[in-house]
């Protein structure tokens, strides 16, 4: 999910310390995203979430409707940090379309592997548990998809243009293809805690599938 980039401040330990209201809905929507990524949506407690940061349950009511208002806002928030990074990596200027699509990997990579496979994708974690669960969250998590999948589609025809990628398939379809496996490749590395499922992604599908 997540949303696999460098670790930003959504992904920090939250400090107990709460100086304003802002704060308070920003420290809990960043410890529900921590404790999300490490037991999904539906072992995540609300008063395990208030006990984190030590603020009183009408606090979380103050901002929130209800638990599935809360993760639609998790949601929200994470694709905030996740697509700035996407821009900052996917338009970089000193780098070629394909060579940045190889630091997006690279640094998803890294990011998963300090985590020891334990924590995975954001999107994609809750895409699996709650696809069938809530039509609410399913198309927020679809929207968000869609919206980095024409990130990388912009990258691969922009690459396409200057003659290193592949040109016989659309840049959609290929860019559909790269979220895809890059997703199943992130399961996969949670599944068998290695991530050697990454790096096969990253070498096969830029040096084979994308390459021109």
């Amino acid at each position: 999910m997540q949303p696999i980039v460098q670790q930003t401040n959504s992904e920090a330990t939250m400090s107990p310390k709460i100086s304003t209201k802002q704060d308070t809905k920003t420290a809990l929507l960043e410890t529900g995203i921590e404790i999300m990524l490490e037991k999904g949506y539906s072992n995540t407690g609300i008063q395990e979430v208030l006990s984190k940061i030590g603020v009183p349950k009408g606090s979380f009511y103050h901002y929130f409707d209800s638990k599935e208002d809360f993760a639609l806002q998790i949601i929200n928030y994470f694709d905030g940090f996740h697509t700035a990074t996407l821009l900052r990596t996917l338009r970089n200027p000193d780098a070629t379309p394909l060579e940045r699509l190889r630091i997006y990997c690279r640094n998803g990579i890294e990011k998963v592997s300090s985590a020891q496979c334990r924590r995975g994708c954001l999107i994609g974690n809750l895409s699996q548990e709650m696809a069938d669960q809530s039509e609410v969250l399913r198309e927020a998590l679809s929207l968000v998809m869609q919206k980095w999948r024409d990130l990388f589609a912009a990258c691969i025809e922009e690459g396409q243009k200057a003659g290193e990628i592949r040109s016989d398939c659309s840049a959609h379809d290929l860019a559909e293809i790269y979220l895809s496996g890059w997703e199943g490749a992130i399961m996969r590395a949670k599944i068998t805690k290695r991530i050697d499922p990454m790096n096969i992604f990253m070498e096969v599908t830029l040096e084979h599938l994308l390459k021109g």
